[in-house]
């Protein structure tokens, strides 16, 4: 396993860790000075700002973009939605192009709201990936599919395991292209009975495309907004990263933390500071 003493350069921040509380322009700029490597956007950033000079701006500074965040969810109750939402995927793969982002974080949606039918969405999910491989392979910018924790499944994901996420990539494309992989994100996938297993099956499949670090707290008060510091709660932050770079992973550590009554409220640089110190001693 890498030793990440003295190596932020190895070491990426997801924006929504400081809160969204600023222009991306100034967000980008305090990475940079802290001295990380890599910087995770999200849309709603992006499309605020200037998406050429944001662009101009992260490769000035020698900034990674490991992941561009996130998909529009892919599950729609009618033919119009649904394209609807392929195509506004298909416009964020362009900017994530655009930025040099090294993969599309898929999150891809939960039931249909009013529908209880969880095959239905997950056929739709599956249908929406086939469609964007396109769009993902012209671009040269490859889905990340991000597993999130079953708690997530009726409004946010209806992909829940890593396990699950490597059969959709496998039979999307079974060619093994590099168009389409897996973000394996710590918060989700943790209390995995088979996490071991599937990570090294991801990483023989040459599919891990991210990885992200936070803490599962305790008493999670929140389903969203309440995650923690790396160090702060019960995983075993470690012993994960072992298996994920056992698997072949060598890319960004990437911190993604929501905690809208903790860390959103504490002033950016000091809570990069403590990130910068967690992601050294404790990930």
């Amino acid at each position: 396993m890498r030793n990440l003493q003295g190596r932020l350069d190895l070491c990426s921040i997801n924006t929504a860790t400081l809160g969204h509380r600023e222009p991306l322009n100034q967000t980008i700029d305090r990475i940079a000075r802290a001295g990380f490597g890599g910087i995770a956007p999200w849309r709603r950033e992006v499309e605020a700002g200037d998406l050429a000079q944001l662009a101009r701006q992260i490769k000035s500074l020698d900034l990674t973009v490991t992941g561009y965040c996130r998909s529009t969810y892919l599950p729609a109750a009618t033919t119009t939605e649904f394209n609807a939402n392929i195509e506004a995927n298909r416009a964020a793969i362009r900017d994530a192009a655009v930025l040099g982002a090294q993969c599309f974080v898929m999150v891809v949606g939960g039931l249909v709201p009013g529908s209880r039918d969880v095959q239905d969405a997950r056929s739709q999910v599956i249908d929406g990936i086939e469609i964007l491989l396109d769009t993902a392979r012209e671009y040269g910018v490859p889905l990340a599919l991000e597993p999130l924790h079953p708690m997530y499944a009726a409004n946010r994901a209806v992909v829940n395991t890593i396990a699950q996420a490597v059969q959709i990539c496998e039979a999307v494309d079974p060619a093994r292209t590099g168009v389409i992989g897996v973000a394996v994100d710590v918060y989700h996938c943790w209390w995995d009975p088979e996490l071991t297993a599937s990570i090294a099956a991801v990483g023989q499949a040459g599919r891990i495309l991210a990885y992200h670090v936070c803490d599962w707290m305790y008493e999670t008060g929140d389903m969203l907004l309440d995650r923690g510091m790396m160090g702060d709660g019960v995983i075993d932050l470690p012993s994960v990263r072992s298996c994920v770079e056992h698997a072949g992973y060598n890319g960004l550590v990437e911190t993604e933390i929501f905690f809208a009554q903790n860390w959103w409220q504490r002033d950016p640089d000091k809570v990069l500071a403590i990130c910068a110190e967690r992601l050294q001693t404790v990930c």
